[in-house]
C-alpha cells in the first residue's frame, strides 16, 4: 500500500486504506509489541512448549463497524511470519455479535504473545469506527456530514482518523498545517472588535496562503455575520442552538459552509444537522470512544 502524504490530502476527506501504508503499520505495531514484551514473554516461555500448535479465533461480542484488521494481522506476522490467518471481513463492515473476524493458526506461543496487542489496535479503533457509525446513522437524511476534530491521542491521529472514515465520517483537518483555523483565542489576542479583527485575519491569512481554506470560528450570529460578509470559506458556529444554528442558515444564503460544533450528543445531533447546517464536528467519537468487545479463544483440541 502507498504511504501517507499529508500535503495531497484535501480538506474535509476521508482516509482510505491506500493511504496508510504497510510501514506505518508495522512500525506502530513494532512500537506497541516491543512496548508489551520488553525483555520476552515470560508466562509464554516458561509454560507453553515450543512447538506446540493452536487455532484461535477473534470474535466480536457485539454488535460493532470493524477497523483495525491490518494492524492485527501485522501483530501476529511480527511474531512469527508462519502464521496462517483467514477472514472473510474488511474494515468498514458492520459486523454481528458472534462473527469470526480473523481465524489463526499457528505456533501457540506466537499467538500468545501476541494476543493483546492485536486486540488492542483492533478493539480501539473498531470501537471509533462503531460510535462515529452511530452518529452517521443519526443524520442519513438530511444533507450534513460527520465532522471529526484534532481531539485525538498523540501519535494515533492518521489511525484514528482512519477509524472515524471506516464509520461513514468525514476528516476535518489533520493538523495546523493543512487548513486555516482561525478561533476565539487568535481573534482575541488581536485585541480589537470583531467587525475589524475578522476581515484583517481573514486578509493577512489569504494573502500568506491562498491554497488553504479558511474556517473563522464564531459564538454569536453577529459575528457569523461578519464572517460571511468577509468572506470565509467555512465558518465554525460555536455552542449555538438548534434555533441559532436555523438563523444562521438563513442568514448565510448558501454563501459559506456551516459548521455546528460543541456539546453534541447522539440525542441532539439530529435536530442539529436537520438545521440545514453542512458539516457537524463531534470531538468525541476519537476523544472519549469506548474500545468494543472483541475476544481470542483458542479452540480446544478434538
Amino acid at each position: 500500500m502507498a504511504e501517507l502524504r499529508y500535503s495531497k490530502l484535501s480538506n474535509f476527506s476521508n482516509v482510505h486504506p491506500m493511504q496508510i501504508g504497510d510501514q506505518t503499520i508495522q512500525k506502530a505495531v513494532q512500537q506497541a509489541l516491543e512496548e508489551d514484551i520488553g525483555s520476552g514473554d515470560a508466562t509464554t516461555a516458561s509454560v507453553i512448549p515450543v512447538d506446540a500448535e493452536a487455532i484461535a479465533e477473534m470474535r466480536a461480542r457485539s454488535n460493532l463497524t470493524l477497523c483495525g484488521l491490518d494492524f492485527a494481522r501485522a501483530t501476529f506476522k511480527q511474531i512469527d511470519e508462519g502464521i496462517e490467518m483467514t477472514s472473510i471481513y474488511k474494515d468498514g463492515q458492520r459486523i454481528e455479535r458472534g462473527d469470526c473476524l480473523l481465524r489463526i493458526k499457528g505456533r501457540a506461543a506466537a499467538i500468545l504473545t501476541a494476543e493483546r496487542t492485536a486486540l488492542n489496535f483492533i478493539q480501539r479503533l473498531s470501537g471509533i469506527a462503531t460510535v462515529t457509525q452511530q452518529y452517521v446513522d443519526r443524520i442519513s437524511h438530511t444533507k450534513a456530514k460527520l465532522l471529526d476534530t484534532r481531539k485525538t491521542t498523540p501519535g494515533w491521529r492518521v489511525f484514528e482518523k482512519y477509524a472515524v472514515a471506516c464509520g461513514g465520517g468525514t476528516n476535518h483537518r489533520f493538523g495546523l498545517f493543512d487548513q486555516i483555523m482561525i478561533k476565539d483565542n487568535h481573534l482575541a489576542t488581536l485585541g480589537l472588535k470583531h467587525d475589524r479583527t475578522i476581515p484583517m485575519a481573514l486578509e493577512k491569512a489569504r494573502a500568506m496562503y491562498p491554497s488553504l481554506k479558511i474556517e473563522i470560528e464564531a459564538d454569536t450570529l453577529e459575528q457569523a455575520a461578519i464572517a460571511m460578509d468577509a468572506g470565509a470559506d467555512i465558518i465554525l458556529l460555536d455552542n449555538m442552538p438548534p434555533s441559532l444554528l436555523a438563523k444562521a442558515v438563513k442568514t448565510n444564503k448558501g454563501r459559506c459552509l456551516l459548521e455546528a460544533s460543541g456539546g453534541v450528543t447522539l440525542s441532539v445531533i439530529t435536530q442539529i444537522a436537520e438545521t440545514g447546517v453542512d458539516y457537524v464536528s463531534v470531538g468525541s467519537i476519537t476523544h472519549s470512544a469506548t474500545a468494543v468487545d472483541i475476544a481470542l479463544d483458542f479452540q480446544l483440541p478434538e
